[in-house]
């Protein structure tokens, strides 16, 4: 169930035009270190809320490549 509800959730933010329409790794990671925080994400609901699910390695950020799972 909770797998539905990840994929559910990536799918409706990578869809969606008004809230991701020109949105990259860049633009959430405000500090330019490579990753994107919790803080970072705080901007997203939807990216906050696949957050945990996003982060593989649960190291409390989003790499790129972590990142591109929603694009």
């Amino acid at each position: 169930m909770k797998h539905i509800k990840t994929s559910l959730a990536i799918i409706a933010l990578a869809s969606s035009s008004a809230a991701f329409a020109a949105v990259s790794f860049d633009t959430f990671d405000t500090d330019g270190d490579g990753a994107i925080s919790q803080k970072e994400a705080s901007v997203n609901t939807q990216l906050v809320e696949i957050f945990s699910a996003l982060d593989a390695d649960g190291n409390g950020e989003l790499s790129k490549e972590e990142f591109s799972k929603v694009q």
